[in-house]
């Protein structure tokens, strides 16, 4: 766009309505400070009538702050009417105008600007191949789908160049399946044209695939703010814990301290856990446990019952008792059992200096039974599968080589064959001409 990106600064802000049953006034947001860098993606998320519209709306100039002091870059916006602030909204409902056409829609907000014809012509077919609607100029909107309209409301909002872009759960009428394809799409754009943008939404889903922050906000506060992975492993209190993702809760008594460990009594049961700052003896805490953290296994740390066992495609859910407490667990359901093959899948990686230093042919496996420092990768490796401990036979086949063995910039293939008594999840990247998307593990 080549403007300066500016960022967007909350100064103790609040929102104050009136009940309208008591007549008593309630804090809709209450004294809410955030800075959000510029060019950075946020998400405010949380449960409705946390606040998190209502922080939206003050930013968009559509409600004034009662107290506090709202900023784009340095300049103070409380005293500006929407239009003259430096953003624009997609809406939930796209707001797009019927009677208009697709080139017309996206045009509007520079007519009303009295930007040049040729200039509006321009941009407009500009940002109409941006969001993926090329061609499409002359369409009416009732002859679009809800994906391309919401395209087109996109465009409308990212062709004026404002500073920042604002988002009022602009996916929540659309499907499952067209969802994830649209979010995809605005974090695509987003990072392409390098612009704020603060979304709002209550699907935890999107805000953890779209942004680089989140704001978990709560009765008009801001109960946390930090990256995704921030969020989800490392949550400031049960509600934030129980509202991103699925947790289970576990609670037990401190019986012992161990170093940079305690010893709870869970259930019966002593369960060794990392310790956090001023730990009492005698004192009840709370273990978070996300589903994919533990497995079922013959013997462990905690017995439990198991009360139903789903298959969902790429894993299993199971429900399982721990004395009196329901817990809820997901294993990958895709494993190789003793003598199966990965049905001729052929996976690809090219090796680094790295690799070969670390001993290791792909990021998840290592080589064991040679010495790679003193010699190349044989052919045929024994390798360990790190992620799992269990070990596998890999095939690794390389490509034209002045030498027998798997050198520095050489691409290897391999096959995975599954050698000893226990299962193993199969992981990789598969060699394809065709774009796919993957999922892994990211625990």
């Amino acid at each position: 766009m080549g403007k300066v990106k500016k960022g967007v600064t909350l100064d103790h802000i609040s929102k104050i309505y009136q009940d309208p049953k008591t007549g008593k006034d309630f804090y809709a947001v209450k004294d809410t400070s955030l800075v959000i860098e510029p060019g950075s993606f946020v998400t405010l998320l949380g449960p409705s009538g946390c606040g998190k519209t209502t922080t939206l709306r003050m930013i968009a100039g559509f409600e004034s702050p009662d107290e506090g002091e709202i900023y784009i870059g340095d300049e103070a916006i409380n005293e500006l009417t929407p239009n003259k602030r430096d953003t624009a909204m997609v809406f939930q409902s796209y707001a797009l105008l019927p009677h208009y056409n697709v080139f017309d829609n996206v045009a509007y907000g520079l007519k009303l600007r009295k930007v040049p014809k040729e200039e509006i012509k321009k941009r407009v077919l500009g940002m109409l191949k941006l969001v993926g609607l090329e061609g499409m100029e002359g369409r009416m909107t009732n002859q679009l789908s809800g994906g391309q309209q919401q395209r087109v409301a996109l465009a409308r909002a990212l062709v004026i160049e404002p500073s920042v872009l604002l988002f009022d759960e602009p996916l929540s009428n659309l499907d499952a399946k067209l969802r994830v394809t649209m979010r995809t799409e605005i974090r695509r754009i987003q990072q392409e044209v390098g612009i704020t943008a603060i979304y709002v939404t209550h699907d935890q889903s999107e805000a953890m695939a779209l942004s680089d922050k989140i704001i978990i906000m709560e009765k008009g506060v801001v109960a946390q703010m930090g990256t995704p992975q921030e969020i989800y492993y490392h949550p400031t209190s049960e509600f934030v814990a129980d509202f991103i993702g699925e947790a289970n809760f576990l609670r037990g008594e401190l019986v012992s301290k161990d170093g940079n460990y305690v010893t709870l009594n869970i259930e019966g049961n002593k369960v060794k856990v990392p310790a956090i700052p001023n730990m009492e003896n005698g004192k009840t805490y709370t273990v978070v446990l996300r589903p994919e953290a533990a497995a079922l296994a013959d013997q462990g740390g905690l017995p439990c019952r198991v009360v139903l066992s789903c298959f969902m495609g790429s894993y299993q859910n199971y429900h399982v008792m721990v004395g009196n407490t329901l817990v809820k667990l997901e294993e990958a359901a895709f494993e190789l059992a003793p003598g199966e093959t990965s049905d001729g899948i052929q996976y690809e990686y090219t090796v680094t200096q790295a690799d070969v230093d670390a001993g290791s042919i792909y990021n998840k496996v290592t080589v064991t039974g040679t010495d790679p420092k003193k010699s190349p990768v044989s052919d045929e490796a024994e390798v360990t599968v790190t992620t799992v401990e269990k070990k596998a036979s890999i095939t690794v086949t390389k490509n034209a080589s002045t030498n027998n063995g798997v050198e520095v910039g050489d691409t290897v293939t391999y096959t995975v064959v599954v050698t000893n008594a226990g299962n193993v999840t199969l992981s990789g990247i598969a060699v394809s001409d065709t774009l796919v998307e993957l999922e892994e593990a990211a625990f």
